[in-house]
């Protein structure tokens, strides 16, 4: 055989250089690939705030709704007569319910299972419109 001065490294790596058609489609895919990973990566970490954005959005506006419509006392428990069994102050009326949106929420960032709590965290948004629409209309 004959020397052609060129090592069996160099011709590897001359050929190495040169990327058939297949080779640069499987290298833009695996570039793909990599981004879309990523992506799903940092959505993934992120999942706990997109989700409790919107829960704390409503849970505040709906204080604050609350904060000027409700009458200064409160009554909860309405009887079958149409009366209240109990009163409460509209501040803890408006807080109360934050509160327990609030604690669902932080339950939430602090357990592995985020779904449980925030669907929990979803419907404790019904108190403080109950608490309206019961004051609201009595009966």
């Amino acid at each position: 055989m004959e020397n052609s001065g060129f090592s069996v490294e160099q011709q590897s790596a001359s050929a190495g250089g040169k990327q058939s058609g297949f080779g640069k489609v499987k290298a833009g895919i695996h570039k793909v690939n990599r981004v879309i990973n990523t992506i799903g990566i940092w959505l993934f970490r992120l999942r706990k705030p997109v989700m409790a954005a919107p829960v704390v959005y409503y849970a505040l506006k709906l204080a604050a709704y609350n904060s000027t419509h409700l009458p200064e006392q409160v009554g909860i428990d309405l009887q079958a007569t149409g009366e209240f069994a109990q009163t409460i102050s509209r501040e803890f009326a408006v807080m109360g319910p934050l509160g327990l949106t609030m604690a669902c929420l932080l339950l939430m960032f602090c357990s592995r299972k985020a779904m449980y709590s925030w669907a929990i965290s979803i419907f404790t948004l019904t108190l403080p419109l109950l608490l309206l629409i019961s004051n609201t209309y009595p009966s």
